[in-house]
């Protein structure tokens, strides 16, 4: 059923989209099924979760760490890990530099924008973002590359409400684009919809989705 639904996801995706199978909660063997059918990006909400399915899953996999991060966290996957979304804070993006320059690595990341209307969702405010990227502070950090911006819509089926939600960061990533020129931060992902959502995210100009549910089935509550 896994290697079916990745089948059936992938085909609607343009050549331009990555797919990132979120399989926090799920049993080693459920990844290893997405392996066998070609899946090499998986997202992970807990660090040691992801540390242990690291351990013993084929090491060309790009683990990607999707969850709300806890900086005294950040040292027990900075070997391995590809890509950290949800960046919110300029303290966290000096803590990964910090511990990617002990193993020698540049590590991507994502900073999130609050595009919500959910007070539940993390994530720093446009301003915010555009006042990190041009800090001195910011430029110092030579361990990391931020590789673009990740947003989380509100959980709503007001298809005008999200396409507006969507349509705000697409602009924003844009113009940041545009303006940057700065060699840690190369923007070239736009990190945006989830099972219930990333159709409509594509058509706003997303190049990353986020998919769990539609591939795993529901997930595992721990």
């Amino acid at each position: 059923m896994i290697q079916e639904n990745l089948k059936k996801i992938k085909a609607t995706l343009p050549n331009n989209v990555t797919l990132v199978a979120v399989s926090k909660t799920k049993p080693v063997e459920d990844l290893q099924d997405a392996y066998d059918a070609g899946q090499r990006v998986f997202g992970e909400n807990k660090i040691q979760e992801m540390v242990d399915k690291f351990d013993v899953l084929p090491k060309d996999i790009q683990w990607h760490m999707i969850g709300h991060l806890q900086s005294n966290k950040v040292k027990y996957m900075a070997h391995f890990v590809n890509l950290i979304h949800g960046v919110d804070k300029l303290k966290t993006l000096k803590v990964i530099n910090k511990e990617a320059k002990k193993h020698n690595r540049v590590i991507n990341c994502l900073l999130q924008a609050k595009i919500a209307e959910e007070d539940s969702k993390f994530g720093l405010s446009f301003a915010d973002i555009d006042s990190i990227l041009h800090s001195d502070d910011f430029a110092a950090l030579e361990n990391i590359n931020v590789a673009g911006f990740m947003g989380m819509a509100t959980f709503t089926s007001d298809e005008n409400q999200l396409n507006n939600e969507f349509s705000s960061l697409k602009k924003f990533f844009d113009k940041q684009k545009e303006a940057i020129e700065l060699s840690n931060c190369n923007l070239e992902i736009l990190s945006m919809g989830m099972s219930g959502d990333y159709p409509l995210a594509i058509e706003n100009g997303s190049t990353m989705v986020r998919v769990g549910s539609a591939i795993f089935g529901s997930r595992n509550y721990n």
